[in-house]
């Protein structure tokens, strides 16, 4: 009985902690993009989504993430991230982020998206590069059109 009773908790351990909702680390260079299945190696545009029960999709790009959403039931995400542009390999909260379109930083599906932790650093760079400044929901809109 001790035995079944160890197992039981063991279990119950396993399915709480082996449902971990957390980013993890893109493996640049080796990981490939969910969507377009290129492989990843920009480490300031790659992008994440995290479900509820802790599933990983990686993206070479915020879009490639966006249009992976057409085809996935949104209720079952949890985590929407990018990388912030100024802070290589940083993933940040997505929805909300600030994301500057400027044809002058190139972004790899070619949709020069980029995206930063604060409006104040996105509209430093728009104020280098040009561009329009977006929010999660202006951006998701926008790439709707």
């Amino acid at each position: 009985m001790k035995t079944l009773k160890q197992l039981l908790i063991g279990s119950l351990l396993l399915l709480f902690y082996g449902c971990n909702v957390s980013p993890k680390a893109i493996n640049y260079g080796n990981d490939g993009c969910y969507f377009c299945k290129m492989t990843i190696v920009d480490k300031v545009h790659a992008a994440e989504i995290v479900t509820k029960k802790g599933k990983l999709y990686k993206f070479d790009s915020t879009e490639c993430m966006i249009h992976f959403m057409d085809e996935f039931d949104n209720a079952e995400i949890e985590l929407y991230l990018s990388n912030n542009y100024t802070e290589p390999e940083a993933l940040i909260d997505a929805t909300k982020a600030t994301f500057l379109i400027s044809k002058n930083i190139p972004s790899p599906m070619g949709a020069f998206l980029s995206a930063f932790k604060t409006e104040g650093e996105a509209q430093k760079f728009q104020s280098e590069k040009g561009g329009m400044l977006y929010s999660w929901n202006q951006l998701l809109e926008h790439l709707k059109n």
